[in-house]
């Protein structure tokens, strides 16, 4: 099946390379490029970093060693990777979200978040500050590689890859009913709009889930 992935690199190709060896053939379409945000750890007894991205770690820069001390909550196995190459101590790897990972028993009190831009925890419960590191930034994406996703499989690994594919679907004119959707949420696939040929949402919102979508 010929399947377009959005998200942004490293993630691309690492998705990419997941298609191959399951015997699909990969489109590779990045919306996005990440981009270091300039940020301090804030004040605060902390005992514990939640991760949910493997952006953050990517592209906290040096302030993060100076909470390299700290256990790490990461939500899936790719962040867990990415906060062990930053020299981050991982005590706790999630297989959902990061409210999956919360709602269960972690025994921390005061942790602080490290995220993207758009990333929607607050500062309460266990939580105490979350802080944006990185920040999704569009790129250019010529029109005729968007209506060349007609008969195509689309993933959508978060809900602004779905905000974006609608807009550029409607400014190439794509006849979005003969693209499918595969959505790693509900809020990946609404975020999308309607009118597509099919949507499938992941039984959980990670990427294994995803590629498993039928």
């Amino acid at each position: 099946m010929r399947i377009a992935v959005l998200r942004p690199q490293p993630g691309n190709a690492e998705t990419c390379a997941r298609l191959v060896a399951l015997g699909h053939q990969p489109v590779a379409l990045p919306l996005f490029e990440i981009a270091p945000l300039p940020w301090a750890v804030p004040p605060g007894d902390f005992d514990g970093l939640l991760l949910t991205s493997a952006n953050a770690p990517r592209h906290a820069g040096p302030a993060l060693t100076a909470l390299a001390a700290l256990p790490v909550l990461a939500v899936g196995a790719a962040t867990a990777r990415a906060a062990r190459a930053a020299g981050l101590n991982v005590v706790r790897t999630g297989s959902g979200d990061a409210e999956t990972l919360l709602a269960e028993p972690h025994g921390f009190a005061r942790l602080l978040h490290l995220g993207g831009a758009a990333t929607t925890i607050r500062a309460e419960g266990a939580v105490r500050a979350s802080i944006p590191v990185y920040a999704n930034r569009p790129v250019g994406v010529p029109l005729d590689a968007i209506r060349d996703l007609a008969g195509a499989i689309v993933l959508l690994h978060a809900a602004s890859a779905g905000r974006r594919l609608a807009d550029l679907a409607d400014a190439a004119a794509l006849d979005r009913a003969r693209v499918t959707l595969r959505a790693i949420s509900a809020p990946a696939a609404a975020a999308a709009g309607p009118g597509w040929g099919g949507v499938r949402i992941a039984e959980a919102p990670n990427e294994a889930a995803l590629l498993a979508c039928d």
